[in-house]
């Protein structure tokens, strides 16, 4: 409080006058772009990495980390460098982008199941690896093992090479896995390979993963025409290699059938979207 007499001094027109909302605002765009730093950067950074970045004071720049680690919006890896919050991760799980895909795929590998009697496969790019993310089983007794959680090399199975031969993924360094002696693993051939899948507009592997395995894979398209996953179907070699063509165009029906429903729930999550917006 002003002693009793001292007159009220006054900001000068030339004096800008900063309120707590623009102050507020200015702290919350701060924290942001440090937020925005660490999601962007290509691996985690150090607290001297996110001062540079920002410009701030070594003591703002350690308050609003800390603030932001309390929220979750960021955190330390075990080398103390920061990146993306478990909040991150939280929404990731919870809006996962393949659920819709496979909610919305499951009624034609299901038909295709009926039609062929084969195990289906939904797989789509995940980093460098192909994640097999729907699977609906053989009617036949002898059938093929669940291949959800199992991690194969992307040139020995047929879905894989549907992400080759459209670019979506490229090979690894280093000499190529050669699980089979039919297994491509010379990368020219590879190539070769794929060039041939994207002419016919289908990938097979016969024995290249296992001996008496065959599979047969399509690509599957969004709106923008880009490659998004692979529909595929596998079985043992006798039962499918006196059928690839046939399965081949049957994949590539269903397939197409499958790009045009994600068309129709693109169209349709749009118009709901300019709804509310209006």
């Amino acid at each position: 409080m002003e002693p009793e007499g001292t007159p009220v001094r006054i900001p000068s027109a030339q004096e800008p006058v900063v309120s707590d909302t623009a102050t507020g605002t200015r702290a919350l765009d701060r924290a942001a772009d440090l937020v925005a730093a660490v999601v962007h950067a290509d691996e985690p950074m150090t607290f001297a990495d996110l001062q540079d970045a920002s410009g701030l004071a070594k003591s703002t720049t350690s308050r609003m980390l800390t603030a932001l680690e309390r929220a979750g919006l960021l955190e330390r890896d075990a080398a103390g460098l920061y990146v993306a919050g478990r909040l991150f991760w939280l929404y990731a799980a919870r809006h996962d982008p393949w659920a819709e895909l496979v909610r919305l795929a499951r009624p034609v590998m299901e038909a295709i199941g009926e039609e062929t009697g084969e195990t289906v496969h939904l797989s789509v790019a995940r980093g460098d690896r192909v994640v097999q993310v729907a699977q609906v089983d053989s009617t036949y007794l002898l059938g093929t093992r669940d291949w959800t959680e199992v991690d194969v090399p992307a040139h020995t199975s047929a879905l894989g090479k549907v992400f080759l031969a459209w670019d979506v993924l490229g090979l690894p360094g280093g000499a190529l896995e050669r699980p089979t002696p039919a297994t491509l693993a010379d990368r020219a051939a590879v190539r070769r390979d794929g060039v041939r899948t994207r002419e016919r507009g289908w990938a097979l592997t016969l024995d290249e993963l296992e001996i008496g395995l065959t599979g047969v894979a399509v690509p599957v398209l969004d709106v923008h025409r880009d490659v998004i996953a692979a529909l595929g179907i596998s079985g043992p070699t006798p039962r499918l290699e006196g059928r690839l063509d046939e399965l081949g165009r049957h994949l590539l029906d269903q397939s197409a059938a499958l790009t045009s429903v994600l068309r129709g729930s693109h169209a349709h999550r749009s118009t709901r979207t300019e709804e509310v917006v209006a």
